[in-house]
């Protein structure tokens, strides 16, 4: 009686993993090394989001995609969300040092939750896997330093506004590179709000808040919120005093 109640115990606790990605990207090894850590895991491989858009045997904890598929999981992300309100949504990456990722893009999806690279050790891996299957968020920190260098490097766009020699600084003109999402949310750190409150002001996340922020951070060259919240007034107040000149003249 007892071994019929655990049969039946394991049978319930049984989850599925979904790997959405091109038929032989994941390769045999590792779908045995699933196998073998994770027994309880039901794991299924298709090519198509659409697919993964239905009832399965056992409930999908862990929905792993790869980053060609992203606009159409993002066309599905309400579908994909009812059918498996619990499940944890990451993106495959197989080389996290010259990733096709772009972060703003991944920051603004409501849908994924992490990346989960393909070019670690084995056993490093499977740890990242046992922490998305528990709902754990996880980003690579090679892939943010790889797009921290390519701002870096990038050519700076020409500012706006007109430059002053002495009042403003090019460290300064920095604010004026920034996207449109991050100067809201520089706007928002000027103003003492925490990364929850941003994050319920604009319906983001507090990690993508977090990520945001690190951009920022990296591309103005500074080192906390604080530095950055005395930048953005710094930019605002050479605005105003462009404006006046601006205004004074004619």
């Amino acid at each position: 009686m007892n071994g019929k109640r655990a049969a039946v115990g394991a049978f319930e606790s049984r989850k599925t993993v979904l790997f959405v990605t091109a038929p032989g990207a994941i390769s045999g090894s590792l779908v045995y090394a699933l196998d073998h850590e994770f027994p309880w895991l039901d794991i299924k491989q298709m090519d198509r989001v659409e697919a993964a858009c239905a009832a399965f045997a056992f409930p999908v904890a862990l929905i792993l995609i790869d980053p060609m598929l992203l606009p159409a999981a993002q066309r599905l992300s309400e579908e994909l969300t009812r059918r498996h309100p619990h499940a944890m949504i990451a993106l495959i990456d197989s080389d996290s040092q010259n990733s096709p990722l772009i972060f703003p893009d991944i920051c603004e999806s409501q849908l994924v939750r992490g990346v989960l690279p393909m070019n670690l050790r084995l056993d490093v891996w499977l740890s990242v896997v046992r922490l998305m299957l528990r709902g754990g968020e996880y980003f690579p920190v090679g892939m943010l330093h790889s797009y921290a260098q390519k701002i870096a490097s990038a050519p700076q766009p020409s500012s706006a506004f007109v430059e002053l020699p002495v009042q403003r600084s090019a460290r300064a003109d920095r604010v004026a590179d920034l996207t449109p999402r991050e100067m809201q949310i520089l706007e928002m750190v000027s103003r003492g709000l925490q990364n929850k409150a941003i994050a319920a002001e604009f319906n983001l996340s507090e990690h993508t808040v977090k990520i945001h922020l690190h951009n920022i951070i990296s591309k103005l060259g500074i080192h906390n919120r604080t530095e950055a919240a005395a930048r953005y007034r710094d930019h605002q107040a050479g605005r105003i005093r462009i404006t006046g000149n601006g205004a004074g003249e004619g």
